[in-house]
């Protein structure tokens, strides 16, 4: 069983940043691409950001430019770096771990962790 725990959300001002982590459990953990998704009210889950196994990234064009995604596969962590927040980013922010190739849609992920929330103020 995969636990994975995310970290890291609150509430900043328009133009601020955050540092989102996710932390894995299991031994497994560098074999797998991993994704970050996020969901506001009313809204249905989407795609934020994603790094694979080999470290190869891939952003929503959203977030592109101004969020970063990286892993320390010794710490079994994935992080997102969120620069220059904007209140439309506001929303629960989840870590998910991939069942294979597939890294921008909900179902190509397997294991879900609980989410955090990031609140953006204008």
């Amino acid at each position: 069983q995969v636990q994975l725990v995310e970290s890291g959300g609150g509430l900043v001002q328009a133009g601020g940043s955050l540092r989102l982590s996710c932390a894995a459990s299991g031994r497994t953990f560098s074999s797998y691409s991993m994704g970050w998704f996020r969901q506001a009210p009313g809204k249905e889950r989407e795609f934020v950001a994603a790094i694979t196994w080999t470290g190869s990234t891939y952003y929503a064009d959203s977030v592109k430019g101004r969020f970063t995604i990286s892993r320390d596969n010794a710490k079994n962590t994935v992080y997102l770096e969120m620069n220059s927040l904007k209140p439309e980013d506001t929303a629960i922010y989840y870590c998910a771990r991939a069942r294979g190739t597939g890294i921008s849609r909900v179902h190509e992920y397997d294991y879900w962790g609980q989410g955090t929330q990031v609140t953006v103020s204008s």
